[in-house]
């Protein structure tokens, strides 16, 4: 039999970059085969595969349509996930009638059609079909609905990741990804982790005040042994909301990785946390292109000057062609205004990138010198400080969601508490 799923999708005529709100969590190591009538549907099934979030999928693409299909599974077993294109109403369900006896129990079916018609769905429901696409479709919908065949709607949504880089050393993007870590867990309310990963240099537990005797370092070397129970282990809690997956910060190893050394840690990780932070150090390496390009959101963090400039526009070209699909990379300006040293304008830098900065952080070392030292962040120093303002702003936009407000107590609360209770 042929897996049941879920509603039919709006027709999008282009393909377009997905809104804040919208999260589709990656699909995971599945097979898919696409069987299309039209080169259009052909070209946005093979962009589809290039997207990251199908980065683990298996993809091939037949012409041919229905026919092809039933043609190819008489004599092969199928895969988890088939792709049909077809025009018609009648050649559509006796198609799927016929492929029904050819096709593996639990594969998942896809139809893109260019019938509008609440009566052909209900139909198509009814043999089993997963999901129903309106043609003409962009890459982003046939991504959208082959990852979401695998996110059940009762399972926890998958956790959002979320990249913070340095444009260059020492512009203080550690310290940037950790306030807004923050900012995420307390003004935001969302259970979050910050995975520090730099390994020899890393300063999260430093700016945290913890000190926990495991860390993201025992994952890494030991991906056999990475599963839910053992990352929990590993986890060092910061407040009620925020934990740490601290790095070891020792030199009596070499911290050489391959591309995906990383992979089973975030994906477990995604699994049991809403939000994700990953303090990527400034070195560009195989695993740490992988954890950009990966990542839903990205922040990069940059000072006013022209190394700085030029590695961003750099960084945001790349990102940006990496992942056409996703929403370009956000920039952040930090220690602004160092006195007699000449700057880049923020205006300039939104020329050359040709976006505006999240918020332009001004330099003010004593109150970050503070907190560093004394293993704080800076909301902890400065309650009013205006720079936490923008630390929430960055959280707002990285996660796209507003602040959540405490509700204010009166005199009468508890009398109205009694009386909703009655």
């Amino acid at each position: 039999m042929i897996s049941y799923a879920r509603q039919t999708q709006e027709a999008q005529p282009e393909a377009a970059p997905p809104p804040v709100e919208e999260h589709i969590a990656p699909a995971p190591r599945v097979s898919v085969q696409a069987f299309c009538e039209t080169v259009e549907t052909a070209a946005a099934v093979q962009a589809a595969g290039e997207d990251r979030r199908l980065g683990k999928a298996h993809l091939k693409i037949q012409m041919g349509g229905m026919p092809a299909a039933i043609e190819a599974y008489r004599s092969a077993p199928t895969p988890n996930v088939i792709v049909l294109e077809s025009d018609g109403r009648s050649d559509l369900l006796s198609g799927l009638d016929q492929l029904a006896t050819v096709c593996d129990a639990g594969t998942r079916v896809v139809v893109i059609g260019r019938i509008n018609d609440v009566m052909l769905y209900r139909e198509l429901v009814r043999r089993g079909v997963s999901d129903y696409v309106l043609a003409p479709v962009g890459a982003i919908d046939v991504v959208r609905s082959i990852c979401n065949l695998f996110s059940a709607p009762e399972a926890k949504a998958v956790g959002r990741i979320i990249a913070v880089v340095g444009a260059k050393g020492g512009v203080g993007a550690s310290t940037i990804s950790h306030n807004v870590a923050w900012a995420i867990a307390r003004d935001l309310a969302m259970d979050a982790v910050v995975a520090d990963l730099d390994l020899a240099f890393g300063t999260a537990g430093l700016d945290y005040n913890q000190d926990p005797p495991q860390g993201i370092a025992d994952a890494v070397f030991s991906p056999d042994r990475v599963d839910t129970a053992f990352i929990d282990r590993l986890l060092s809690k910061c407040t009620d909301h925020l934990s740490l997956l601290a790095a070891p910060a020792t030199l009596d190893r070499v911290y050489d990785f391959g591309t995906d050394a990383f992979d089973a840690v975030f994906d477990t990780l995604r699994s049991t946390m809403p939000c994700i932070v990953l303090d990527v150090p400034h070195q560009w390496s195989g695993w740490t292109k992988r954890a950009l390009i990966g990542a839903d959101d990205i922040l990069i963090v940059a000072a006013p000057d022209l190394a700085n400039l030029r590695n961003t526009k750099n960084l945001v070209d790349l990102l940006k062609a990496a992942r056409p699909n996703d929403r370009p990379p956000l920039y952040c300006l930090n220690q602004v205004g160092v006195p007699k040293r000449p700057e880049i304008a923020a205006t300039e830098f939104a020329k050359a990138i040709e976006s505006q900065p999240v918020v332009s952080i001004p330099f003010e070392p004593q109150i970050f010198g503070s907190a560093a030292n004394n293993g704080q962040m800076i909301a902890e120093i400065s309650a009013n400080h205006k720079s936490i303002e923008m630390f929430l702003q960055i959280a707002q936009r990285l996660t796209g969601r507003s602040e959540t407000k405490k509700q204010k107590s009166s005199l009468l609360s508890p009398l109205i508490e009694k009386l909703r209770g009655k």
